[in-house]
């Protein structure tokens, strides 16, 4: 079988598994806990900015609001400007707040190894001090991720502008940086995902930085997020049916698609694994195909 044949066939088994493994509704879940999550970890989020000066914050927030998609536009900025103003400084009482924020926030990532564990079909076998460091980690790259993220978008503007006046090219240099930017902030998305596919589920796999299950998600949730940008603005009657609430609607049902392809990439990568079980002999019905990472936590039950 060839590579590309296999990679159909994981595929077909992925839409197969989307109703089998209940990615809908595990979707849901992960949105509820990104509810959860979202707003600590945008706290955490605008305090790792604000070590860059209160100017880079509110430059961050101007940026949010000219690019993000306008169906969901003003819930972030609300929640970004409230955050802005609610930032505690670096007192033990600020530095308090800002660890349980971290941990607030980590609550998504251990809600998305559970469900990773499902599409694995695996049970979690790694004892707890194994997995909250995992899921610490996990929050606190992602945070310093999308900050250093955030920083790069603020600052380089300025640079770029610098680098052209000294090249003699002028507001060409800006232009330039302001198209290859959206590709570099395409890869640090990307890079979360395939971290959040390595470490998350109990599943003993090499470290692959680029996967098709990445590659799936991430074009999934960009033509989903488009489709649902341009549905809501032309055929949703979300302010007809929700009226001052329809923001915070609509901004939901964006997790939840976004979460579902997160899901889908994950599910797909682990088809390919079963794949690669099954050619190398293990039966195809074997459950799990795929060897655990640790078995301590239900190891004599």
């Amino acid at each position: 079988m060839t590579a590309g044949t296999s990679r159909r066939a994981a595929l077909r088994r992925a839409v197969t598994g989307y109703t089998r493994d209940g990615l809908p509704d595990r979707a849901a879940a992960l949105t509820y806990y990104a509810v959860l999550s979202i707003f600590p970890g945008m706290l955490a989020l605008v305090s790792l900015v604000g070590l860059a000066g209160t100017s880079t914050v509110q430059n961050m927030i101007d940026n949010v609001r000219r690019t993000a998609p306008a169906a969901i536009r003003p819930v972030l900025v609300d929640a970004l400007t409230d955050l802005q103003g609610a930032r505690a400084g670096a007192t033990v009482a600020g530095l308090l707040g800002l660890a349980a924020a971290f941990w607030s926030a980590s609550g998504y990532v251990g809600a998305f190894m559970r469900a990773a564990n499902a599409v694995y079909s695996v049970e979690e076998g790694r004892p707890i001090y194994k997995t909250l460091p995992v899921r610490v980690g996990i929050t606190f790259t992602t945070l310093v991720l999308l900050a250093a993220s955030a920083v790069t978008v603020v600052v380089s503007g300025p640079l770029a502008r610098r680098a052209g006046d000294a090249l003699g090219l002028g507001s060409t240099a800006v232009k330039a940086w302001d198209i290859a930017k959206w590709p570099v902030l395409l890869l640090v998305v990307g890079f979360v995902f395939a971290l959040l596919y390595w470490a998350a589920p109990n599943v003993r796999q090499k470290v692959r930085w680029v996967t098709p299950g990445v590659g799936l998600a991430l074009a999934l949730w960009l033509l989903a997020s488009a489709v649902f940008a341009v549905y809501v603005a032309n055929f949703g009657n979300y302010n007809k049916t929700y009226g001052s609430i329809a923001g915070v609607i609509v901004f939901l049902v964006w997790l939840w698609i976004s979460n579902l392809a997160l899901l889908l990439g994950a599910e797909f990568d682990a088809e390919l694994e079963r794949g690669r079980a099954i050619a190398a002999g293990r039966p195809p019905d074997e459950e799990p195909f795929a060897e655990p990472r640790d078995t301590r936590a239900f190891d004599g039950r």
